[in-house]
């Protein structure tokens, strides 16, 4: 038999078996829509292929979905891959208000290696679905049986070729299930941020949205480790590899995908591929009403769990059914809120917690929407909030969430770090870690405020939580690590690791205020103000670098400049007393140092709670025995 199932164009080569597309060896990243698009087209070179083909073949009858701005999106994509251009066509030539050509040669290429054994997949293709097969019924992956009856082979090429298309076809139909078993167990992931290809640019919000849930869903099955939401969206829009990409993240396999949205309906095309041989392992596709997106969220993460054998608890598979319906707006003004939650600034938080609160007004027992609050007022905890506002507040909306659904890691988490960094409840704060980390053993927040606790606690362990957060969250800024390295001296290491954080985002307000502290740690004082200055310019005049400045200023015998910065920081709205403190100690005024330092406990100050192991600011007044006072007014252990 003919095995021939490879085309070649240009410096392209098209597996129709595998539905990859590379170019000179290179495999290049392209929507499962974009791809059925280019397959048509290749198919019947030379020809006009309607629109309403291409939409024939890539989405199937009854669906509900905008075709035209889906089309031209899936279409712009293929281009963008290929490098082509709709004014100078070099392969796809638009034919207005009619359809596609595809104007290049194309060569036929016999396939290396021996014909595929049929899979455990092809011998299943003929038993009854089971239900959550049946749940890909409306994929456009199976409508190609439509398409089937309409396609006319007119290469002009030889009968061989004809063959190819055949084989292709075949294969197109096989979707959904492996051509083969993995090559090596998966139980490292990464989810890529889905493509929006609604045609909407309106609709990021949405799609980010679903890879949040997507990330989120996958993260609480314990046998799997699963790369945060922070450090895979550095990757939206990339070229990169994706061999590339799963060194970079340390994964085996990869999630990526795209979603589309036409009104209330939503689809989503989902495919995971072997990191080490680059192989498509399992694909499928999906089509829900919004109302169920909750449900489609946790089916899709159930097929992949399914698809790499992970295992599941009997409390991990039932989070995952999550049966329960939302209202299309509460769900739509949710995902805003974390949209506009995860910039993280202060005018973005602001905008989310309107959003959250619209959420709640609209349905007050969605749960998540209460726990968006929660994470929007606990930022205030660390920027110019007092802290009774922000974390009560905070702490106010975590219990809300959780007396409506328990198993939200998220809210656990929030009301764990409020116990710990405000009411100073060290037991409360563990229990709610630990409840938080078996919900979802994968939630790198979870393990760097854990950590905080256990260095709080003095806990000769709390590094490994700390190392656990950046392995899980390697890309973010704000899990930047070095912690450990300071407190062992090591501050060279601290720093290389700093500066290799600003490599991959040198506008990362966070990461300057780092390298600023360890460059104090280790008295390259000119170092650190420049870091300090340039986190300020970054963040807006952030208090908490704002402070340091202070301190090293004083530190560095300029004066003069130490007491006015600490003029700028009384002159805020509210002022942490502890960065007041800060400032004081650098200045060498030990007893107004003091004074700042019972203000505040007054205030329960969050930093208050590392006053054992803050490196560096407080080092001169430890011997004196007014600091033992303060720690014990704290509740922390000696």
């Amino acid at each position: 038999m003919d095995e021939r199932r490879r085309v070649q164009f240009d410096a392209f080569d098209v597996d129709l078996r595998s539905e990859e597309l590379r170019r000179h060896g290179r495999r290049l990243r392209l929507p499962r829509q974009s791809f059925q698009i280019l397959a048509l087209l290749l198919e019947r070179a030379g020809e006009l292929v309607t629109r309403e083909q291409l939409c024939q073949r890539i989405w199937a009858a009854g669906t509900f979905v905008d075709f035209e701005h889906g089309l031209n999106a899936a279409v712009n994509r293929l281009r963008e891959v290929l490098g082509d251009s709709a004014d100078a066509p070099r392969f796809i030539e638009t034919l207005p208000k009619r359809g596609y050509r595809f104007i290049a040669p194309v060569e036929a290429l016999p396939i290396s290696g021996p014909p595929d054994m049929p899979s455990a997949g092809d011998e299943k293709e003929n038993e009854a679905p089971r239900a959550d097969e049946a749940l890909a019924s409306e994929s456009p992956l199976q409508s190609a049986t439509t398409w089937t009856r309409h396609r006319v082979v007119t290469w002009g090429v030889a009968a061989a070729v004809s063959l190819l298309a055949t084989l292709a076809l075949q294969a197109v139909v096989r979707r959904g299930h492996p051509t083969a078993s993995p090559v090596a167990p998966i139980r490292t992931l990464a989810v890529l941020p889905l493509e929006n290809l609604s045609g909407d640019p309106a609709q990021e919000y949405f799609v980010d949205g679903m890879t949040d849930a997507l990330v989120t869903n996958l993260a609480q099955i314990s046998s799997l480790k699963v790369i945060s939401r922070t450090s895979v969206m550095a990757y939206k829009g990339t070229r990169q590899r994706l061999p590339e990409i799963a060194r970079e993240l340390n994964v085996d396999g990869i999630v990526e995908g795209a979603v589309i949205r036409s009104g209330d309906r939503i689809r989503v095309d989902a495919q995971l591929v072997e990191a080490v041989t680059d192989r498509h392992a399992w694909a499928q596709t999906y089509e829900r009403h919004i109302g169920e997106v909750l449900s489609l969220q946790g089916e899709i993460a159930r097929a992949i769990a399914s698809e790499i054998q992970a295992k599941l608890t009997p409390e991990e598979h039932a989070r995952l059914l999550r049966p329960e319906p939302v209202d299309p707006q509460t769900y739509e003004l949710y995902v805003k809120g974390r949209y506009f939650w995860n910039k993280l600034t202060d005018d973005s938080v602001r905008k989310s917690i309107e959003y959250f609160q619209q959420a709640i007004q609209r349905q007050p027992s969605f749960a998540p929407a209460y726990a968006g609050m929660a994470d929007a007022y606990f930022v205030g905890c660390y920027r110019d909030v007092a802290p009774e506002e922000a974390c009560s507040k905070a702490k106010a909306e975590a219990v809300a969430a959780l007396q409506l659904d328990e198993t939200l890691a998220e809210a656990h988490t929030t009301l764990a770090a409020c116990l710990f960094w405000y009411d100073w409840n060290w037991p409360g704060a563990e229990r709610e870690f630990q409840r938080a980390l078996g919900l979802n053993p994968n939630y790198a927040r979870t393990h760097q405020f854990y950590g905080q606790y256990q260095k709080a606690m003095g806990r000769k362990n709390w590094a490994a939580e700390v190392k656990r957060a950046a392995e899980l969250d390697p890309v973010s800024p704000v899990l930047a690590g070095g912690d450990w390295y300071l407190e062992s001296g090591e501050y060279d290491l601290a720093i290389n690791l700093l500066r290799k954080k600003l490599e991959l985002d040198p506008q990362s307000a966070f990461v300057h205020m780092l390298l600023g502290r360890a460059y104090s740690r280790k008295g390259a004082y000119a170092d650190a103000i420049d870091s300090f200055q340039t986190a300020i310019n970054l963040s807006g005049g952030a208090q908490g670098s704002l402070s340091m400045l202070g301190y090293v200023y004083g530190m560095s015998g300029r004066r003069t400049e130490a007491l006015k910065v600490r003029r700028q920081l009384e002159q805020r709205r509210y002022v942490s007393s502890y960065d007041l403190a800060v400032v004081d100690v650098g200045l060498g005024e030990k007893d107004r140092a003091f004074k700042s330092l019972d203000k505040a406990v007054a205030e329960r100050s969050p930093k208050l709670v590392m006053l054992n192991h803050r490196p560096g600011e407080m080092d001169s007044l430890r011997s004196d025995p007014r600091f033992a006072e303060v720690k014990r007014r704290v509740g922390l252990p000696e």
